[in-house]
């Protein structure tokens, strides 16, 4: 079977042309010969996918449909499915298994998807590049000596190199749009809400969403349509409209449909070679009718500032849990008391990023200081989001980079964190904005790959969806695939 898209293998599904048994057999084999080298994966349980597999072939044959049904899916370490390990990339949990499946994860099982495998992570979420997971980095199938991006390094890098046709992913400032740049896949960060935290390890919680990745937008509207809604569980949650729109996915009449091109993300710093790929995107979008206009997001040159110090400061009193009494990595603790315990565990625990984030943002909330860094970030958070409500008066979407350059090489950036950081200087915008997004596949510069972010005002998932869908349908860029063994 030739690697395809989530779509392609739903029509063979439904037209008993395919099995979900031969499906997942094939995913589980491409795992064990590529993974070897790109290191995507931290964990399989075939015997259990092969029952899915075999369950789901069973309601097939019943004449049962749904967008998921008999598909293999990819889930990031960090999120909960029951007897699988959640490590979410640390040695601190190293060992730890879920007791229950987030809501996401039943949602996709109830549906018939079937997980085959958890995927490794920057650690805690804490990463642009795929190299902070205590289990060793994820490389680049398209470049082995370059990073996949990250947090969600694992999820994209298993869609790039056909292990699964979908996978989860979790966004926070970027997480999965900048790997989806840089490994040349489809990959949607929802509006805050629409999909269920319950059952994703919290690393930053106004800022976490669970992100699905494709290979086309139609591959990740099919998965949002069978995981949207409330959940009980998530006082967050919010019902996303028209959901029945996600499948099959219509794609987007953009005639006459106004695009805004910020000002502030098309200036110096973005690489001639990307900008030359992405112009040639946007004259795309022009072709299909498109009114592209300049708009102005003028806050933006203090998003990085004001990411940081929230997520950080949400990180320092998420991960406060994590303390080797409860579960977990716990330290020898030869004579030690309570306190040099925690201490000795955490500091043994956690990686160099993790550490640098709790010690960022335990300052941020001390005494004295919240209300110069934390406070000032919220009142600037919110002065972000009304620039991006203000455009959404005159334009119908937005369109920026994802990443102001390609893949970068292994280890270029570990040394500088400042310099790690500004990777996500195009995404975490919309995180604090709390707005939908996606990274789709624009071309390539130097036989690296090149995204395209598309914005929608909140809630406006489907047609966000529906608007890159009309995008891939005129292009090609994102049936391309690395050069991977056959």
């Amino acid at each position: 079977m030739a690697l395809g898209t989530a779509m392609d293998w739903r029509g063979g599904l439904d037209a008993g042309d395919l099995s979900a048994e031969a499906l997942v057999r094939q995913s589980l084999e491409r795992i064990r010969s590529r993974d070897g080298q790109l290191h995507a994966v931290l964990a399989t349980d075939a015997s259990r996918s092969l029952a899915l597999a075999r369950e789901a072939d069973r309601r097939l044959r019943e004449g049962e449909r749904t967008p998921v049904l008999g598909l293999p899916v990819v889930l990031k370490d960090n999120l909960a499915w029951t007897g699988l390990p959640a490590t979410c990339g640390s040695r601190m949990l190293e060992g730890h298994q879920a007791a229950y499946d987030a809501t996401v994860v039943s949602r996709l099982l109830a549906a018939g998807a079937i997980p085959v495998a958890k995927a490794n992570m920057d650690e805690f979420a804490m990463g642009s590049s795929g190299e902070y997971s205590a289990f060793g980095p994820t490389l680049n199938p398209w470049d082995p000596a370059r990073v996949p991006g990250g947090s969600s390094s694992g999820p994209i890098v298993a869609v790039a190199a056909g292990y699964a046709p979908l996978a989860l992913g979790s966004d926070t400032g970027g997480s999965v749009r900048l790997p989806a740049s840089f490994c040349n896949v489809t990959a949607l960060r929802p509006t805050y809400g629409v999909l269920s935290r319950y059952g994703l390890t919290a690393m930053a919680s106004s800022l976490d969403q669970v992100g699905p990745v494709g290979t086309t937008a139609a591959d990740v509207a099919a998965a949002l349509q069978v995981m949207a809604g409330p959940d009980p569980r998530d006082s967050t949650s919010v019902d996303l409209p028209r959901t029945g729109a996600l499948f099959p996915l219509q794609p987007a009449d953009l005639k006459g449909k106004r695009i805004g091109l910020p000002v502030e993300y098309w200036g110096p710093g973005l690489a001639p070679e990307v900008r030359e790929v992405l112009e040639a995107a946007l004259d795309q979008l022009a072709a299909l009718g498109a009114d592209l206009v300049e708009v102005s997001l003028p806050h933006t040159r203090y998003a990085i500032d004001t990411y940081y110090l929230v997520c950080t400061s949400e990180v320092s009193s998420n991960l406060s849990r994590f303390d080797g009494v409860r579960y977990g990595y716990r330290a020898p603790d030869q004579g030690l008391d309570l306190a040099d315990l925690i201490s000795e565990t955490r500091d043994r625990g956690f990686g160099p990023e993790a550490k640098r984030r709790i010690l960022l943002g335990t300052f941020c909330l001390s005494r004295g200081w919240y209300e110069a860094f934390y406070l000032r970030a919220l009142q600037a958070r919110t002065l972000i989001t009304r620039n991006f409500q203000e455009a959404f008066r005159s334009v119908d979407l937005l369109a920026t980079p994802v990443s102001p350059v390609t893949a970068f090489p292994l280890g270029a950036k570990t040394g500088d964190p400042l310099s790690m950081y500004l990777a996500d200087v195009f995404t975490v915008t919309t995180s604090l904005a709390a707005v939908p997004c996606l990274s789709v596949p624009a071309g390539f510069a130097g036989g690296l790959p090149v995204g395209l972010q598309l914005i929608a005002p909140a809630l406006a998932d489907v047609a966000l969806l529906k608007a890159a869908h009309a995008f891939q349908l005129a292009t090609a860029h994102h049936l391309t695939t690395p050069p991977l063994p056959s």
